[in-house]
């Protein structure tokens, strides 16, 4: 299962991105991302070349809730040239603007509402956003499953899983060993974090975003 770094905190791209990737872009990332605010355009573009230039593959999330947002974020993730766009719900829309591009599109099943998002609708509503979404021609899904608001959160996965062959990944609000355990058992490909690991949450006893990131990789 893949550990996708992001360069967030609180759902937002951290300010010193530049200088914090480059702190850490030692440890063997090989997934690395940012969400489309918080920073310049200027800044994401440099962010996104020096995470390319490590060989990580790079992800951009969508965290906008109107559809025109939406659209300008994938536009966004389209002129930068990431290789994987997270998040966001126009899918006809967004798959008809990345066409031709590479840019695999995982958007997010349910119904994510607010900033800091949270998740709405159940294990149905997911599985067949899922299989709408695949369908489609999507690469795969992003799950917010430990943002539910209305469901466990293993039972959304659960219900993506079955309704997905394309790649599950998860974002949002892990932050321990038993739910990384958690869930590669229950087949997810890739999990993001980021304010976990810049608050020290995930191993509360070490200090400094390195060590963070080194129990992260250990644990998935």
């Amino acid at each position: 299962m893949d550990f996708v770094f992001m360069l967030t905190l609180a759902d937002r791209t951290v300010k010193n991105c530049l200088e914090v990737f480059d702190s850490i872009s030692d440890t063997g990332l090989g997934h690395v991302g940012f969400k489309d605010i918080g920073v310049d355009r200027a800044t994401l573009a440099e962010l996104h070349g020096r995470i390319k230039a490590t060989g990580a593959v790079s992800y951009m999330e969508v965290v906008s809730t109107t559809s025109e947002a939406c659209l300008a974020s994938a536009r966004i993730a389209l002129d930068l040239g990431v290789d994987r766009l997270l998040g966001g719900f126009e899918v006809a829309a967004t798959l008809e603007m990345l066409a031709g591009s590479g840019i695999a599109y995982y958007p997010f099943p349910g119904r994510p509402e607010g900033h800091p998002t949270r998740l709405h609708g159940g294990p149905a509503e997911v599985a067949a956003d899922c299989a709408r979404m695949e369908q489609a021609g999507c690469a795969g899904a992003d799950l917010l499953a430990y943002r539910a608001v209305d469901a466990e959160p293993l039972a959304l996965v659960e219900a993506a899983r079955a309704a997905l062959s394309g790649a599950l990944i998860v974002a949002g609000s892990i932050d321990t060993p038993d739910q990384i355990q958690a869930l590669a058992a229950a087949g997810v490909d890739a999990f993001t974090i980021g304010t976990a690991a810049f608050e020290g949450a995930f191993s509360p006893g070490k200090a400094g975003l390195r060590a963070q990131i080194e129990d992260i990789l250990a644990a998935a």
